[in-house]
């Protein structure tokens, strides 16, 4: 019996590269049945990204495992008729080309559901599907400069740096998600004679609304105050303490900024002179002497050794680690416990470990059931399912279309 949480959740992805697709892994780790179009010959191109294997990369078995891979054309009119039908049958749409793009090819939102009602369609774009920007071409690390984010990440008075990872597509698949399921539980609120699933929905996501979604107070303190926060490198500004402290062997991230926290920190490292000052028993006053309350830290840790410091912390109950590569991820046995390094074999026969299922639901757990399909792989599966026979299917591969 599968007990996935989207099992029957049927799923038509167009997407490619990050946004759409990490929204459609993520509904797939979860049971739903994802059935991804590729155009023939190169596929997604985030098969050839980063390191490869064979000529197909690595990253491509964490994006689309659980999927299925249908090879389309949909440059061509018969290409685009057949995604169609596959779409008149599903429960969800995931795209994210530029704007207007579906509506060139006539799957605009109003055409798909005047046969298909309860169809949810995911739009992930860079500025949305409205307004004066949204026609520019847009990619995450845009989204992330125009978001706020990009204007934070560095050391003050230095270039900002990209934060190591997509994370502007990411939020926006996250958020795609969330608004998937709102949309599935009003569409299960809205069941009726004339709409046996219910209504469907658009949901319109747009890269930069999701990175200034997560930037907490940037908006309201400038409307209250005039305040621009800027760059603070490893620091939390407005929070203390809570930094990077340097060790003799590498650094300790140590969050130390709760009252009580605070306190054991400053006991722990022998500083019994701050954790009873009445001036640094809230926020507020830490703030004002971060820069001599950092220095205390710093001059405790320095001479020390990570795994020394890290034992004080788990001591003291004050929370702190390591600052992980990706070998310690690895080699971590809290990740292996908590099931979060998972094998996969290759379409090849390369095993290579993979992220494992996040959020972990107790009654519905998601799972790595399927490998990330080859280019095609499920195309003549998918098509006859939809009645196309071996003779049409033979013809349409002659002419491109698959």
């Amino acid at each position: 019996m599968n007990t996935q949480a989207l099992s029957g959740l049927k799923v038509v992805e167009l997407g490619q590269l990050i946004a759409g697709p990490f929204a459609a892994k993520t509904l797939a780790d979860f049971g739903a049945d994802v059935i991804k179009i590729e155009p023939p010959g190169e596929g997604d191109p985030l098969r050839k990204w980063r390191l490869l294997h064979n000529g197909t990369s690595v990253w491509w078995q964490v994006q689309s495992r659980n999927k299925r891979s249908v090879a389309l054309d949909l440059r061509q009119h018969e290409g685009r008729e057949i995604v169609k039908r596959l779409i008149a049958e599903a429960d969800v749409l995931i795209e994210n080309f530029k704007p207007g793009t579906m509506e060139k090819w006539g799957m605009d939102y109003a055409a798909l559901s005047a046969t298909n009602p309860g169809l949810i369609m995911l739009r992930v774009s860079g500025y949305g599907q409205t307004g004066p920007y949204k026609d520019k071409p847009g990619f995450g690390v845009v989204a992330e400069a125009m978001g706020g984010l990009r204007h934070l990440t560095g050391e003050p008075g230095r270039v900002p740096v990209r934060v190591g990872v997509s994370i502007g597509d990411t939020l926006a698949s996250l958020h795609g998600v969330i608004g998937v399921l709102l949309a599935l539980n009003h569409r299960n609120n809205t069941k009726s004679t004339a709409a046996p699933k219910g209504l469907g929905q658009v949901i319109d996501v747009a890269l930069y609304e999701s990175v200034f979604n997560v930037m907490e107070s940037l908006l309201p303190e400038y409307s209250a105050f005039g305040v621009v926060r800027e760059p603070a490198g490893s620091a939390l500004p407005g929070i203390a303490p809570s930094n990077a402290y340097p060790c003799c062997d590498g650094q300790v991230l140590i969050a130390g900024n709760g009252d009580s926290i605070f306190r054991r920190l400053m006991s722990a490292i022998g500083r019994d002179d701050l954790a009873g000052d009445p001036e640094l028993a809230t926020n507020p006053g830490r703030v004002a002497r971060v820069v001599e309350i950092d220095e205390a830290i710093g001059a405790f840790t320095r001479s020390r050794t990570v795994a020394d410091v890290l034992a004080m912390l788990d001591a003291a109950d004050v929370p702190g680690g390591r600052i992980y590569t990706v070998k310690d991820i690895a080699e971590d046995p809290h990740y292996r416990a908590r099931e979060m390094i998972v094998p996969v074999t290759t379409a090849d026969g390369l095993t290579v470990e993979t992220p494992g299922v996040v959020p972990k639901l107790s009654l519905t757990p998601g799972a790595l059931l399927r490998r990330a399909p080859a280019l095609g792989e499920d195309t003549d599966a998918v098509l006859a399912d939809i009645g196309v026979t071996a003779l049409q299917l033979a013809a349409l591969r002659a002419r491109g279309v698959v």
